[in-house]
């Protein structure tokens, strides 16, 4: 029996009908010769659940609050309510998929279940299909349990047989042994004491009317959260990102972050906001960071590093595409200059394809750190550039979706994967109801900075680079 860490506590506690504690990643398929089917893929996700206890499981409250809650197993498991199927109305359009995706992402996980599911969205055009997954922050931490997405993908089209041992359910213990196990581990175990204070601290400051770090906040990323969703998707050529660092300096992550600052310029633009040349918007960018022992266990742990959250102020109100990217890579200049940073190459080579445990991880520092008053976060995870399979199906497309919290009405999260970077934006529906042309203008930002290069011809758009390797 195991106890919840305090973070992923709060996690359950703050989740709420307008702000839904979830991460998502949309992964669109390839047609192959044998059509993805709803059984066969229940089939696949039962045999490797074993990989991933934790998808079993379901977090239980302690009587009177005197500990934290404990993962219990859930004695009514059916994966059937997990791994659900839903199809676009023809002629299966990306636009159709966006406005699915922003329902299903705003649904709550109900909480007397393992915090998951997955969809199988059929109908798309093209004979594609698309997988969404979705998972609750106290689930994926990025050490325990790894998001579902990782432990389904192959590196060919072949479905591995895995050892599969029939599951049973253990018992869920009584209240009153969950009650005095609770009361004698903080005995024994201060720590156990200080941690169960800080969670109930934590519970009384996040009901205050005004969330810590959201006094304050004002402008057009500002807004009480409505319990609906809008998604949108943004791609661009890696080899074009590349051209760019090349020509100007600095990293990939630079350039894409000079993107998102342009992007949001572009988009400011086209709703006559005021934009003046000291407009910025602060960003919490999680970055990964090397193990270093005692000193940085507070820092979420996921495959093999640290996530650190780093404050950047975009520069949304220059007006020079390069000036912004330099102004981007000096902020980040110290980062790197640590010695601590992990690079890109190095997280792109992980075994697996884990940039949906990544996102899940950064996502979990952006509301550790939501006291820092920034005003969107924007995670960006390299991921591999050669092809990888999942149930039998390549993988076409990734995009992450970020949850939004506080008053902040927009996420970013970016993948890179076989050439391409994907963006996925999730907006409130009331506050961003132009999620699409935010999305647009993060594409054209890209066309701004590629114009900027010298005597270099401009990769194909759509093109991709399979064989290229994700670089910093």
């Amino acid at each position: 029996m195991q106890r919840l860490s305090p973070l992923d506590a709060l996690f359950l506690h703050r989740d709420s009908p307008d702000a839904p504690r979830q991460i998502a990643s949309l992964v669109l398929l390839e047609p192959g010769q044998r059509p993805l089917d709803y059984d066969s893929l229940v089939r696949v996700i039962t045999d490797r659940l074993d990989l991933v206890p934790r998808y079993r499981q379901l977090p239980r409250h302690v009587p009177g609050g005197v500990g934290l809650p404990v993962w219990v197993d859930d004695e009514h498991f059916d994966i059937t309510l997990h791994v659900r199927r839903s199809a676009l109305p023809r002629p299966g359009t990306m636009d159709a998929l966006h406005e699915l995706v922003g329902r299903l992402i705003a649904r709550r996980l109900d909480h007397d279940r393992p915090l998951w599911e997955l969809y199988l969205i059929e109908g798309l055009e093209d004979g594609k299909s698309a997988l969404l997954f979705k998972a609750h922050q106290a689930l994926v931490d990025g050490s325990h349990t790894v998001d579902l997405a990782q432990v389904l993908l192959e590196e060919t089209d072949e479905i591995r047989d895995l050892p599969h041992d029939e599951w049973a359910p253990r018992p869920s213990p009584a209240g009153t042994k969950l009650t005095l196990s609770s009361l004698l581990g903080q005995v024994e175990h201060p720590r156990e004491l200080i941690a169960n204070a800080t969670y109930r601290t934590e519970q009384v400051l996040s009901a205050l009317p005004v969330p810590a770090g959201d006094a304050g906040m004002t402008g057009p990323l500002a807004a009480p959260l409505s319990r609906h969703r809008r998604f949108a998707t943004a791609s661009a050529s890696l080899d074009d990102l590349r051209r760019v660092r090349d020509e100007h300096g600095g990293t990939v992550n630079d350039v894409i972050l000079a993107v998102v600052a342009g992007g949001l310029r572009g988009w400011l633009l086209t709703r006559a906001e005021p934009v003046s040349a000291a407009t910025s918007f602060r960003a919490l960018v999680p970055m990964s960071v090397k193990l270093k022992g005692a000193e940085d266990d507070s820092l979420p742990t996921s495959l093999g590093s640290r996530v650190r959250g780093n404050l950047l102020s975009l520069p949304v109100g220059e007006t020079n595409a390069v000036v912004r990217l330099h102004q981007v890579s000096y902020a980040l200049k110290g980062h790197r200059e640590t010695g601590d940073a992990v690079s890109a190459q190095t997280l792109a080579d992980l075994p697996g394809f884990a940039t949906s445990t990544f996102h899940a991880v950064g996502a979990r520092v952006a509301e550790h750190e939501a006291s820092r008053q920034y005003q969107l976060v924007v995670t960006n995870v390299p991921g591999p550039q050669e092809s990888v399979y999942m149930a039998g199906q390549r993988l076409a497309q990734v995009f992450p979706a970020i949850p939004l919290t506080g008053r902040r009405t927009v996420a970013i999260g970016i993948t890179t994967y076989r050439g391409r970077a994907y963006v996925g934006i999730v907006a409130d529906r009331e506050a961003v109801p132009d999620v699409d042309v935010l999305a647009q203008c993060i594409e054209e930002a890209v066309d701004e900075l590629v114009e900027t290069v010298s005597s270099r011809r401009r990769a194909p758009r759509g093109r991709q680079r399979p064989e290229r390797k994700a670089g910093g």
